[in-house]
């Protein structure tokens, strides 16, 4: 992305909607940071600029993911579909990604609002490959894994994106393990990340992984997302 500064008039509607802010008005002008931009195009599309300063400019590699990973209207050529992971994990009425006995896991990097080196995404997949988590294939992070390691593409490193997602799953009895990589990583990483945990619900309307994440520590609050079943319809 880039800012035409001969034509800005430094009017900070640009600087106003960066969801990382990366645009700062100086001396009446919108300056970019360059290292900050994740290229999500939210200040092109919504900001309104009235004098037409804001260009979008082609991408080259590796630069050119940090679109997929930010933008929430761009599709991802590995997905098929609009979005930073799959839907794989909020359809699973639908898909039967997770069976009984199986828990869905996701880590997003990044939100709300930070934004994420892709380096921050070894932090975890170097610890989960070490006790066999099953990462979800059609994922676009799973695509830069490079090896059973866990270890992601070099020159993807250094990319900053607004956020990505680690999706995989587990049987039940390894979510222990998990929950516990997660509380150590909590204390060294340099960025937000929330989790999301994917589980059956038995025939009684109890959900099995409540009580073995109170008895780790986390707590599962009542507004948790519930899909029905509608769309067997």
């Amino acid at each position: 992305m880039k800012i035409k500064e001969n034509l800005c008039t430094g009017c900070g509607q640009c600087e106003v909607v960066c969801p990382v802010q990366a645009i700062q008005i100086i001396d009446n002008i919108a300056i970019l940071d360059n290292k900050k931009c994740v290229e999500c195009n939210v200040c092109y599309r919504n900001a309104q600029c009235p004098v037409n300063a804001i260009r979008p400019t082609r991408l080259k590699w590796p630069r050119l993911i940090r679109n997929p990973f930010s933008d929430v209207i761009s599709t991802h050529k590995l997905t098929g579909v609009a979005g930073r992971g799959t839907e794989e994990m909020k359809t699973n009425d639908i898909t039967n990604r997770f069976e009984f006995g199986e828990i869905g896991v996701s880590i997003e990097l990044g939100r709300p609002g930070v934004g994420t080196k892709l380096a921050n995404v070894e932090l975890f997949t170097l610890k989960l490959s070490k006790i066999g988590v099953i990462y979800e294939k059609a994922s676009p992070l799973s695509a830069l894994i490079i090896d059973n390691v866990g270890h992601i593409k070099e020159d993807v490193k250094n990319e900053y994106v607004l956020s990505a997602i680690i999706e995989f799953k587990i049987p039940n009895e390894k979510l222990p393990e998990v929950l516990r990589i997660i509380k150590d990583i909590e204390n060294v990483i340099d960025t937000t990340f929330t989790v999301g945990i994917i589980s059956r619900v038995n025939d009684n309307g109890k959900i099995p992984v409540v009580k073995n994440l109170e008895d780790n520590g986390f707590f599962v609050r009542s507004n948790a997302k519930i899909n029905i079943g509608l769309g067997h319809i």
